[in-house]
């Protein structure tokens, strides 16, 4: 499975190292398409690719610790 996805980031997380983590906790391959950080806030559209499950399980992973996701469009 392939998805693009579009997050958004809460001031609150900003120092925590979300991504990293899910490259090293979850089966996926992960590509920043874009993204943009400031002092408050961020946002990133990324590419997930792996296993429906896993992509699926890292979707709720970062909707858990409080990441807004706004699009999931699957791209193969």
């Amino acid at each position: 499975m392939r998805v693009r996805t579009e997050l958004n980031f809460p001031s609150n997380l900003k120092d925590e190292p979300l991504i990293w983590q899910v490259c090293k906790k979850f089966e996926v391959v992960l590509s920043i398409v874009e993204a943009s950080f400031s002092t408050d806030v961020g946002w990133a559209i990324l590419i997930l690719e792996g296993k429906k499950e896993d992509v699926e399980e890292v979707l709720r992973y970062l909707k858990d610790k409080g990441v807004e996701i706004s699009k999931i469009e699957e791209t193969g």
